[in-house]
């Protein structure tokens, strides 16, 4: 004997509809938002990439008065500084968090991983002033002497000692983005099962073995994310850079020489650009530093919603405490 099952169809209310549509607006709204951004720099552009073309970013000369611009040393300024702060960072910001997840007591925890967090709330300004008063006086007395008189064989460590410059403005980014990577890095490590921490343990291996097994050797991809994530915040820091960068346009090897970035010749020159290729030739900076970033974002995110699949949730059953 078969039975027929009635099915009727679902009945959708006034209200579902109204709130589907309040929650639809502001998403088209943003990639609206997005796309507008995209299309103003690029038609606002158009002068300068008619005239340059590619040699826009492949040249060096900066001349506002001949209204000839190559872009070359804010791209080299904008990726030397993020690499510096990356490469300072991401030990930092991993120990950090591999402490607060699998070593500190949990009120210690707490503490610590509220002061980290805290440092993403202190304003770029403050982070400027603070590197221009302490920071540069103690890279220009201490550090890069050190650095000279130890490593002076290397190009990168040659040169007068000015304190602003390069290695400045990457010590401040690293602080910047430490806590954005370390956030991360918890939250994938929390993810990891703790039955996976319990095997390892119970198989013999040592806290450090365990850590590095169960926990890195499966957050990797996530970490990796959070480094990219950490990296498209550095790219596009302006307030902090601009004040301890030295905003020199010259592309030089030297880590103690003043450089610039795309953010900062944005800031610097905007509000006294004149003339109308000067403008685009601004905002075509801005478009590249829109472009860097977007794609930067976007492989961040991809990595860390992979990394997030691999483990169970914090607060699930299997889940890390």
């Amino acid at each position: 004997m078969r039975f027929k099952l009635n099915r009727k169809k679902r009945e959708v209310h006034l209200g579902d509809r109204v709130f589907a549509f309040i929650l639809k607006v502001p998403s088209v709204a943003l990639v609206l938002l997005l796309v507008s951004i995209a299309y103003y720099l690029f038609r606002n552009a158009l002068p300068v990439i008619h005239k340059q073309g590619w040699s826009f970013v492949t040249t060096s000369v900066w001349d506002p008065v001949n209204d000839v611009y190559g872009a070359l040393p804010v791209v080299y300024g904008t990726v030397v500084s993020s690499f510096i702060a990356i490469l300072i960072s991401t030990p930092l910001s991993v120990g950090v968090a591999l402490f607060l997840t699998e070593i500190a007591p949990t009120r210690v925890g707490r503490v610590v991983g509220f002061l980290v967090e805290m440092l993403a709330a202190i304003p770029s300004v403050v982070y400027g002033l603070w590197g221009i008063f302490v920071l540069a006086p103690w890279l220009r007395t201490t550090v890069e002497p050190f650095l000279a008189k130890t490593m002076g064989f290397l190009p990168f460590f040659q040169g007068a000692p000015y304190g602003v410059g390069m290695l400045a403005a990457g010590i401040i980014l690293a602080i910047m983005i430490t806590p954005t990577i370390s956030s991360i890095s918890r939250e994938i490590f929390n993810a990891i099962p703790r039955v996976q921490r319990e095997a390892a343990l119970a198989l013999g291996s040592t806290r450090w073995e365990m850590m590095r097994l169960s926990v890195l050797q499966s957050a990797r991809r996530g970490i990796i994310g959070a480094v990219i994530l950490g990296l498209g915040r550095a790219l596009g820091e302006t307030m902090a850079v601009t004040m301890l960068i030295g905003n020199r346009h010259e592309v030089s090897a030297s880590l103690f020489a003043p450089g610039s970035t795309m953010a900062s010749i944005i800031a610097n020159e905007y509000a006294e650009a004149t003339s109308d290729v000067h403008v685009a030739a601004l905002v075509e900076v801005g478009l590249l530093l829109f472009a860097v970033t977007f794609v930067i974002n976007s492989l961040a995110r991809l990595f860390i919603s992979r990394g997030f699949r691999w483990g169970a949730p914090s607060n699930s059953p299997g889940g890390a405490k």
